[in-house]
């Protein structure tokens, strides 16, 4: 059971799709294959924004962000999310530009009344974009992008609203026009059930002509040379076909079992998770990571352990003798916790099993633990109770 934050389990309709043979450029089936992982992209989204594919990861996503929005010296504010927003903010002063961060609190989500205070104090505007994490894989945090577009209007603050949606996107809603968010920011490896390799921006108007406006170098990010009808220009060069097609059958397999159904077995699966990781902390070893309960995201559950706990013994014991492939923590939580993924192509039965493997882990190690896979059955159980929505 592969159950990192991603990558995440690829579907069999999903490898099937990829093992077609590359196609001529000139074939009219690539230009529609791109097309159809536009549509499906902007439908995912609800968004009418234009959508930009690259043969690249979460972090070429952002390069883009940044080389298409930010001049060279310019600044962007950086909500504190914890590792994920720390990172966006390092690769952006690396690319030559000012950063402005707001301070994390541990264990919490952004605080919207940081943003709207710094950008009250930018008063000389220098502040193009503000830059948010929607979930952070590494805290398993999800934060409010709405509260950060009602910071910047709250301040008056012309900046662009740029989300990234990587841990989130196919696990839970995101209506970005709905919600005035300039930029969304995605990858295929998560939820979207695709291998590593293609990033993704969908780009409102006022975002493209801010970036049309930008007389700073760039060619391969460049989204106005990118929006082209041909679909060599739409790639800089080949497009990464069979990557192309797996997505294509990827968006197909969500809108084929319905959005809010998605979203709702997400929902039952990472409920499942959160009943079994408060079930551990009864034996006083084991918590939560995300503090306050409705910031607990759909995706990937992060769990602190004891001061000295070998979380890579944890994770090897786990995989080799349990068949579960959990993630370690990233940055400050770098041997303070393990990562449990639950996104993509997962269901309660899959999530029992990895719940179990965990637990036998646990116990192997000598980590004391409550009754969690007990509690993640009864949660289950109680869903699919009369009375309850059927999820399936």
């Amino acid at each position: 059971f592969l159950h990192s934050p991603g990558p995440t389990p690829i579907p069999d309709d999903v490898l099937h799709a990829m093992s077609g043979q590359p196609m001529d450029l000139g074939d009219p089936r690539v230009d529609a294959t791109i097309a159809a992982c536009e549509q499906g992209l902007r439908r995912l989204l609800h968004t009418r924004g234009d959508i930009f594919m690259y043969a690249a990861n979460g972090h070429g996503g952002w390069e883009a962000v940044i080389e298409n929005l930010l001049p060279p010296g310019a600044t962007a504010l950086v909500c504190g999310t914890g590792h994920f927003s720390e990172s966006w903010a390092v690769q952006a002063e690396a690319l030559g530009r000012r950063v402005v961060r707001t301070p994390w609190r541990e264990g919490y989500a952004l605080d919207a009344g940081a943003v709207e205070e710094a950008l009250r104090q930018d008063r000389e505007r220098r502040i193009r974009a503000v830059f948010a994490v929607h979930t952070d894989t590494a805290s398993s945090i999800t934060s409010p992008v709405q509260a950060v577009r009602g910071a910047i209007a709250a301040a008056d603050h012309p900046a662009l609203l740029v989300s990234d949606v990587v841990a989130s996107l196919g696990a839970t809603p995101f209506h970005m026009d709905d919600l005035g968010v300039d930029v969304a920011v995605g990858a295929s490896q998560k939820g979207l059930m695709c291998p590593p390799g293609l990033a993704f921006m969908a780009v409102n108007e006022r975002a493209f002509e801010a970036a049309r406006a930008n007389t700073g170098p760039r060619h391969y990010w460049d989204w106005v040379r990118r929006r082209a009808d041909l679909s060599y220009m739409k790639f800089c060069g080949t497009p990464p076909q069979n990557l192309l097609m797996g997505l294509e059958a990827a968006l197909g397999l969500l809108f084929a079992e319905g959005l809010e159904a998605v979203w709702a077995r997400h929902a039952l699966v990472a409920g499942a998770v959160h009943a079994a990781v408060a079930g551990w902390r009864e034996a006083g070893a084991l918590d939560f990571f995300a503090v306050e309960p409705a910031s607990r995201c759909m995706s990937v559950t992060t769990v602190r352990v004891p001061p000295g706990t070998d979380i890579d013994g944890l994770r090897d014991v786990a995989r080799e003798r349990f068949q579960v492939a959990m993630a370690g923590g990233l940055g400050a939580q770098t041997g303070r916790a393990f990562r449990i993924g639950h996104l993509g192509d997962c269901n309660p039965a899959m999530i029992l099993g990895a719940l179990a493997g965990v637990e036998a882990a646990l116990h192997a190690c000598g980590l004391p633990v409550g009754p969690g896979v007990d509690r993640a059955v009864r949660h289950l159980a109680a869903a699919a109770a009369p009375g309850h929505a059927s999820q399936s």
